[in-house]
């Protein structure tokens, strides 16, 4: 039997079946709530329980035992067991955001390194599909499964959109993409999702120039952060931004060569690749890319981060960046992190082998 989950500061409502995590159920009714990793690690879906019971498939990993404490949950992971009041930061609404699930074609595929292939999806010429610089979109599966992969074209390029797409081990998506059945297969999508996306300044008479933006990108982290900065630069915006991407060695630079074109043509970016197990030839940062940007800056407090990639890279940007300096209320961040059904499994396969 379906239960009701109300958020108390939008007096807005919307049901959940048996088993499903509240995050999914406010998407299916076209809430986008705040989230991210949707693993229960990254802690961005975190909300406040006012009334009701949940319970978790498994101990979620983004709370502290103090903030178990305190009433907080984590909406990716937590199930309704009764009927829910949730204090959440931040609600878009349907009629803000529409989300919508849209057949589409695999275009074109490009395999760029030895595991990520870039896709261009062609959607239906009769449907408007309008997404914000920094969103993602889903990838439906058999069995209500998903998976999750950022939007990396600006919007006002979205003729095809771009998706980078890192080959995971027996991964049942991606699997099939580097297995060559990429080239017109249809896919089913559902989107626009997420809320890390590019923030405008607000424009007042005597306002101080918008902070400068420094986006941190680990792996194919850098989707987001590619759709954000081709946002900025095509619109002619003009506000600085330095992007750090990090990367493991030379042969995973798969966007390389088009960011120092890009950088070489706009004046206000500036790009700097980290590898992290560079080789002897290597002349460029070495290290991990959240340190290359502690040692250039002695101070956080004038700027914005955008910091897209990992959760290990993700949790040190928000620590050892808050330790800088760095505002919280402008420290953006999406966790890129395992659909639970493969955690399941590497968890299960773990078990096996040891």
């Amino acid at each position: 039997m379906k239960v009701r989950v109300s958020l108390s500061k939008s007096n807005r409502s919307f049901s959940a079946a048996p088993g499903q995590s509240v995050l999914d159920a406010a998407l299916a009714a076209g809430l986008n709530l705040p989230h991210s990793c949707k693993g229960g690690n990254c802690g961005s879906c975190r909300a406040r329980l006012l009334q009701g019971e949940i319970s978790y498939p498994g101990a979620p990993l983004g709370l502290s035992v103090a903030e178990v404490a305190e009433g907080w949950v984590l909406l990716c992971q937590a199930r309704a067991r009764s009927d829910l009041l949730v204090e959440t930061c931040e609600t878009v609404a349907a009629d803000q955001v529409q989300i919508k699930r849209l057949p589409c074609r695999i275009e074109r595929s490009v395999q760029v390194c030895h595991d990520v292939m870039v896709l261009h999806l062609r959607l239906p010429a009769a449907e408007d599909f309008h997404f914000q610089p920094g969103q993602y979109v889903d990838v439906m599966l058999p069995g209500g499964r998903r998976r999750s992969f950022s939007i990396a074209s600006p919007p006002h390029d979205s003729r095809l959109l771009e998706l980078h797409v890192r080959r995971v081990a027996g991964g049942e998506f991606t699997e099939r993409v580097f297995g060559g059945a990429a080239g017109n297969t249809l896919l089913n999508i559902e989107g626009p999702l997420g809320q890390f996306v590019y923030r405008a300044p607000v424009a007042a008479a005597g306002a101080a120039p918008a902070a400068p933006m420094l986006l941190i990108g680990g792996g194919t982290g850098l989707a987001p952060l590619n759709s954000i900065i081709r946002h900025v630069v095509g619109h002619a915006i003009g506000r600085r931004m330095i992007l750090y991407w990090g990367v493991r060695s030379e042969r995973d630079l798969y966007a390389d060569a088009a960011l120092r074109e890009l950088a070489g043509k706009a004046a206000d970016l500036r790009y700097v690749p980290v590898l992290s197990e560079a080789s002897a030839q290597w002349r460029g940062r070495v290290g991990l890319v959240h340190e290359a940007v502690l040692q250039d800056f002695e101070t956080l407090a004038d700027v914005e981060v955008y910091a897209s990639g990992p959760p290990a890279m993700v949790a040190a940007v928000r620590r050892e960046f808050a330790a800088r300096g760095a505002l919280a209320e402008r420290v953006y961040f999406d966790s890129f992190d395992y659909a639970p059904d493969v955690l399941e499994r590497q968890r299960n396969s773990a078990a096996t082998k040891s």
